[in-house]
């Protein structure tokens, strides 16, 4: 197990960072710059991860992954990608890291409990809890009364971060096999 939590928990941390990092990119295409940023299509991997260790190494793992992935993700997005002169630029890395946590943490939590359901049950229904919670309580503290289009911006994400969760499924049932289950 050491190898495989050794890639999930170096993976969570690099989706963060990335995640951190495109946020602050509105998609300038066919009107989208107030609807969504290019961090709404990164950031979901990060549920695939716990929901691949939730499933085959159980929630104690799963919930180490988030630590991991939250310190070295929070971490690297202090060092490299935050301007600590422009107010945004902190509350998003703040934003990120308690988004983030709670989001990670009630996906572990939900996954859990949706277990023994079908396959899809519980990576599917976990993520949409854990995307949800983790986009408004992001935007929320990130773009609050700074002028950014917080509330359009969350929506568009929250939406292609369902969708990217449901094309996650694919990766998900074809990375079951390759996993010891507990």
């Amino acid at each position: 197990m050491n190898k495989v939590f050794l890639s999930l928990s170096v993976s969570m941390g690099l989706i963060v960072l990335a995640s951190n990092f495109l946020v602050q990119f509105p998609i300038k295409y066919y009107g989208l710059e107030e609807i969504l940023t290019y961090g709404a299509f990164s950031y979901p991997i990060a549920f695939l991860i716990t929901d691949l260790a939730n499933r085959s190494y159980g929630k104690i793992a799963a919930r180490k992954i988030v630590y991991i992935g939250f310190a070295f993700g929070v971490g690297f997005t202090l060092l490299f990608s935050t301007n600590f002169a422009d107010l945004i630029s902190v509350r998003i890395a703040f934003g990120s890291g308690i988004a983030f946590l709670v989001a990670q943490l009630l996906d572990v939590q939900v996954f859990d409990k949706l277990r023994k359901k079908s396959w899809f049950i519980a990576p599917l229904g976990s993520s949409l809890v854990g995307s949800t919670v983790d986009t408004f309580l992001f935007f929320s503290i990130s773009f609050y009364a700074t002028g950014v289009p917080w509330l359009t911006l969350s929506l568009g994400d929250l939406a292609v971060k369902i969708f990217v969760a449901l094309v996650m499924l694919i990766p998900f049932r074809l990375l079951l096999g390759t996993l010891k289950p507990i």
